[in-house]
């Protein structure tokens, strides 16, 4: 009968084992767990630094989700694609500040084509009403501007500079998880620190007063080919 352990190496090959066979403990402070991301990583290219965190939450429950923005110091090291959905005397301004396209009925109904070129869209407060028309569309795709994520806004320039310095949005999953990213490899330890730790403060002040039992249950980083590092919290 073949065991799990067995399983495993097959399913990942010698050069991943290898970096399993590195992680000797359990869990780790974030600054051992952070040296250890370059060192886990099977890729020859600049990989992605990215943070698991599972919260002890009934996702059933309203007033258990879990949702915040959150500022990098250092960015994530990735461009973003920004649609602003402004009024016409705002669309040159929203492009000066970095949206990749602005508009308004044109670029809605560019969505409602299911042409999607971009990876997060703001809105104007005055547009929402028009982008009931491609709610559907968007939300599927967890795109629809919100309040809540900052991304219905009246200060259109602010945020697109915010978003292309590195703010970022961390959400709750319908599993209870939180996905999200905070750097490259190439920013090196302290930078990756600095950013992993904003995350998690962000988060546990964000913790909803529906949760009265164990908040985070676990935190886990990786690089984006490699073993994940179980992290202190």
């Amino acid at each position: 009968m073949t065991d799990a352990k067995t399983l495993i190496e097959k399913k990942h090959g010698k050069k991943y084992n290898e970096k399993v066979a590195l992680l000797g403990k359990k869990k780790y402070p974030i600054d051992e767990a952070v040296a250890l991301l370059t060192k886990v990583s099977t890729s020859s290219f600049d990989s992605t630094a990215e943070l698991h965190i599972r919260i002890g939450a009934d996702t059933t429950q309203a007033d258990q989700l879990v949702r915040t923005t959150v500022s990098l110091p250092h960015g994530t090291g990735k461009k973003v694609r920004i649609a602003a959905f402004v009024p016409d005397d705002m669309v040159d301004a929203a492009k000066k500040a970095g949206a990749t396209k602005a508009g308004s009925e044109d670029l809605i109904k560019e969505v409602a084509a299911e042409k999607i070129d971009f990876d997060i869209a703001v809105a104007h407060p005055n547009l929402m009403k028009d982008l009931g028309k491609v709610a559907k569309i968007l939300g599927q795709r967890g795109m629809m501007p919100n309040p809540k994520s900052g991304t219905v806004t009246k200060d259109i320039v602010k945020t697109i500079n915010e978003l292309n310095k590195g703010r970022i949005e961390c959400k709750m999953d319908k599993q209870a998880i939180i996905h999200t990213i905070f750097g490259k490899l190439s920013f090196g330890e302290e930078k990756l620190k600095e950013n992993l730790e904003v995350i998690l403060k962000s988060i546990k002040e964000a913790k909803p007063a529906g949760i009265k039992g164990n908040y985070i249950l676990s935190a886990t980083i990786a690089p984006s080919m490699g073993p994940g590092i179980k992290i202190e919290v």
